[in-house]
């Protein structure tokens, strides 16, 4: 099957849905997008790039995890441990050749998961994502309690300001080519979650998932 399906998994605190990319067979890629607005700035740019990867025969899945997306848990409610153990419970299902691809504060999600191998564009650490949501809740004028539209919770941010992505292991750490930071590899393109409204970058994401292919298979 190579078509897109809607799909979900079960944690410990529910059901969540996701959707598939390709075939399910082989190896698997497990996307996370950022948290937050930046996760609608790429959905549409991560969709393109499971797509591509659809066409060099490796299958994914673009889950919601709690508080994200259509979750039926609300962001006030959301815990990054909630997440993480979301995040590990569908890892484990989808079996021990499963790959990650983490956009942006998305490698936070990652936790203690087994997986093959990590896949980053970007990461960024929870001390970055909130100071960046504590700028735009300045710049908007908002209340303490209100960042960019979300409503969290002390135990939340404290949990993300400690948060780092993890690096161990098989992991490989894309970035653009405006970014001096280190990394595995450099692709030239505009940083879409800096965008005020969602966008795409189908070369950037043909020659992303091109990477992940030729990277998974090494």
């Amino acid at each position: 099957m190579t078509g897109i399906r809607f799909d979900h998994y079960d944690w410990a605190g529910g059901r969540e849905a996701m959707l598939r990319f390709g075939p399910e067979t082989g190896p698997i890629v497990l996307a996370a997008l950022p948290l937050f607005e930046e996760a609608n700035r790429t959905r549409q740019f991560v969709c393109t790039i499971l797509r591509a990867l659809a066409g060099h025969g490796i299958g994914s899945v673009l889950p919601d995890f709690p508080g994200t997306g259509e979750s039926l848990v609300a962001t006030a409610d959301a815990t990054l441990a909630d997440q993480r153990r979301a995040y590990v419970a569908l890892a484990q299902v989808l079996g021990a050749d499963t790959y990650a691809l983490s956009i942006r504060s998305g490698a936070l999600l990652e936790g203690d998961a087994t997986l093959a191998a990590r896949w980053h564009l970007s990461p960024q650490s929870g001390e970055e994502l909130v100071r960046d949501l504590e700028r735009a809740r300045a710049a908007a004028g908002k209340p303490e309690s209100d960042y960019a539209g979300n409503r969290l919770s002390f135990e939340q941010l404290t949990a993300l300001r400690e948060a780092v992505p993890r690096g161990d292991g098989r992991c490989r750490i894309v970035r653009l080519d405006t970014d001096p930071r280190a990394a595995d590899a450099t692709y030239p393109g505009a940083p879409l979650w800096r965008r005020s409204e969602p966008d795409n970058n189908i070369e950037l994401a043909q020659k992303l998932a091109a990477d992940i292919a030729h990277w998974i298979a090494g």
